[in-house]
């Protein structure tokens, strides 16, 4: 059975995908940073640069947005094909200090700022509305034709004049009353925002997408997830209130869960997550693949390791290719791998084993809600594709460069370890009588706490009924920390002052 547990925390929200009781998605988001992907913003272009074809865009971030030439023509133009999106400068379509309304398509990366596009689109439950272009779309994943064209006569009904509609996996099945609901909460937001940008002056955001709970309710409990778990009691009323709404025959498949139980553990998603770090993935016939990443690409080898076959080398190698494909499809897709990614099977004895390799991973690949390209084997034997890039991977969320080796290796970010802290004080909170709590930290987890974080911390506070005392230690290691006291008041008073 496929499910959804969401870990609902004071400082962030996780999200896990089981397919059979392995984890295959995986998302988070910190209440301190929120995703970009979908907001809308009155920006203002700051530098046209026609070497590169795109500008930068003032949308009120840290780091001004890319705007590629492709992303800022007027999509009837892109339509006329008597006319290349090459054959059109960017000076041709922006200028330095012009008021833009741009929506963000991909998140700021290290040292890159968001990228942006002129063309909105609005996703609901089965449709995504489209204010630049006049057709429908339908989703690929829709493979009956008989279907797809059922759907398509639907669409096309009820779809207003000079907008487009892309018609969504979930859609299927589903009959005209449920695309005119839709259609309705999705022209309402497209007007609010017509009238929004009317008003005040740029950068200002006009609309921010949903949180990472209700997207994940939009676009990820559908009719094959068996069940959804939440550890957080608001949070569950707003999912049932909302599933009342765009999909009321799901409100029993979701469960409350007991707060006072680490949810992930429980599942035995933490150690899924843990593993999903590794450098090297263990198969099952005791082969291995290593995925190693690169400031311009994805490198992921296929090793025998272990398994020495029965028969011959042939078969061996075979198998082990096989093996390693349907890994490789779920790490790939687990770990959020975007951009250009190269894998080196084990050299295959013929074209057929190639083919056959290359047919089980287009299938595998097919399970992937973001968009992949295999564009096939090299004269070397090294398979190229590309994946969609619209967010971090799983690791630079979790881990960043480690202080104590130079960037050699790598720590948990002060958000896990904050996360970590949470959950042992609402153990401690549950299961003992104590009043109050000492707990030790690196300096710069102190720092955090102090300095960003205070009311974060007297929220818990006031919600555990627990007084917390955070110290300093630099002899703890950033990914850790130590309870120093659990209990009484009056002793934990006395201890702080002891020190």
């Amino acid at each position: 059975m496929n499910k959804i547990v969401i870990d609902s925390g004071f400082s962030q929200s996780r999200v896990a995908l089981l397919e059979n009781g392995a984890l295959v998605e995986h998302y988070i988001e910190s209440k301190n940073l929120k995703r970009l992907v979908g907001n809308i913003y009155k920006g203002r272009v700051k530098n046209v640069l026609p070497g590169m074809q795109a500008a930068f865009v003032d949308i009120g971030l840290e780091k001004n947005a890319f705007l590629y030439v492709k992303d800022a023509i007027p999509q009837e133009i892109l339509n006329n094909k008597k006319i290349s999106s090459k054959d059109i400068s960017i000076r041709e379509v922006v200028k330095n200090g012009q008021e833009i309304i741009v929506q963000v398509i991909k998140e700021p990366m290290d040292s890159k700022g968001a990228r942006v596009t002129t063309h909105l689109s609005f996703p609901g439950r089965y449709l995504v509305l489209m204010t630049n272009v006049d057709y429908v779309g339908i989703s690929r994943r829709i493979e009956d034709e008989e279907e797809r064209n059922r759907l398509k006569n639907m669409a096309e009904k009820i779809k207003p004049d000079g907008l487009g509609l892309i018609i969504r996996t979930e859609a299927e099945n589903k009959e005209k009353e449920d695309f005119e609901e839709d259609l309705k909460y999705l022209l309402k937001l497209w007007q609010k925002i017509e009238k929004e940008k009317k008003l005040g002056f740029p950068p200002k955001i006009l609309y921010r997408d949903l949180d990472l709970i209700h997207r994940t309710i939009r676009d990820l409990f559908i009719d094959d997830i068996g069940e959804l778990v939440i550890n957080d009691k608001e949070n569950y009323n707003t999912i049932i209130d909302f599933l009342e709404l765009i999909s009321p025959e799901l409100k029993d498949r979701v469960r409350y869960f007991d707060p006072g139980i680490n949810i992930f553990s429980y599942f035995g998603i933490e150690k899924m997550i843990k593993d999903a770090l590794k450098r090297k993935v263990w198969l099952k016939s005791g082969g291995y693949i290593v995925i190693d990443k690169t400031e311009a690409l994805t490198i992921i080898d296929v090793n025998t390791g272990k398994y020495v076959g029965v028969n011959d080398l042939s078969e061996t190698i075979i198998k082990v290719n096989k093996e390693a494909v349907k890994e490789i499809a779920k790490q790939i897709r687990l770990r959020d791998i975007g951009g250009i990614i190269i894998i080196d099977f084990i050299d295959m004895p013929s074209k057929k084993s190639e083919q056959e390799v290359l047919e089980i991973l287009t299938e595998e690949l097919s399970k992937d809600r973001v968009r992949t390209n295999v564009l096939g084997m090299t004269g070397l034997g090294l398979v190229e594709m590309t994946r969609k890039k619209v967010r971090n991977r799983i690791s630079s969320i979790l881990e960043r460069k480690c202080p104590y080796c130079d960037g050699l290796g790598m720590v948990l970010t002060p958000e896990v370890v904050i996360n970590n802290i949470e959950n042992e004080l609402k153990r401690i909170a549950l299961h003992t009588n104590s009043e109050a709590v000492i707990i030790e930290v690196n300096d710069e987890i102190k720092n955090i706490l102090d300095e960003k974080m205070k009311e974060y911390l007297s929220e818990i506070e006031k919600v555990l009924k627990l007084k917390i005392y955070i110290r300093a230690n630099n002899n703890i290691h950033a990914n850790e920390y130590e309870v120093k006291h659990k209990g009484r008041l009056d002793k934990a008073k006395e201890m702080l002052e002891e020190k």
